[in-house]
């Protein structure tokens, strides 16, 4: 297993890389010499605050970049939900900043009644055709369309009489309470 401390030289390697500068670079710009950064991101020198704090500084970048734990499990392994005929499957982690969702909206007849609250969505449109009814205007979004709009204003989202819709569906925390949990 793989500690902490052994990860520190490749996380330190990456960032010197994806500048785009050379172990020279750096290790000038940190004020050490090259041997000891190459021994630093080779896993053969011990890292110590000492060396650490001018390379973060350098690379413009935090101590905790280079020392954090365990790799987290980056794949999304939430339930998908039906709520009000909809199928929700959350396409982020559940305490991300922004949620996203893939949402599929039955097809219905009528626009459901508008909602305000603070923030702004946006929407992707996968398949179908849906339907966004903003401050008493209907726009049809079509497949391969987006819409981004202000969630002051009054709105609704759905399919249309048509069929289903699908679409991702981007959203800040109150949008996301609103919209997938229900008022």
């Amino acid at each position: 297993m793989t500690t902490d401390l052994q990860r520190v030289g490749p996380r330190l390697r990456a960032a010197r890389q994806q500048r785009g500068w050379t172990l020279a670079d750096l290790a000038g710009r940190a004020g050490m010499s090259v041997s000891t950064l190459s021994r630093l991101e080779a896993g053969r020198r011990q890292a110590s605050l000492e060396l650490l704090v001018p390379l973060v500084s350098v690379l413009d970048m935090r101590l905790d970049d280079l020392v954090r734990g365990e790799p987290v499990d980056p794949r999304v392994r939430r339930a998908t939900r039906r709520r009000d005929g909809m199928v929700i499957a959350p396409l982020t982690l559940e305490h991300s900043p922004v949620q996203t969702f893939k949402v599929t909206l039955p097809a219905t007849a009528a626009a459901p009644p508008p909602k305000v609250h603070d923030g702004v969505e946006w929407f992707y449109v996968l398949s179908g055709v849906v339907r966004l009814v903003l401050d008493g205007e209907e726009h049809l979004i079509r497949a391969g369309e987006a819409a981004e709009f202000d969630t002051r204003l009054p709105h609704s989202i759905s399919a249309t009489a048509d069929g289903a819709a699908e679409a991702v569906s981007i959203f800040s925390a109150a949008g996301e309470r609103i919209h997938m949990h229900g008022a």
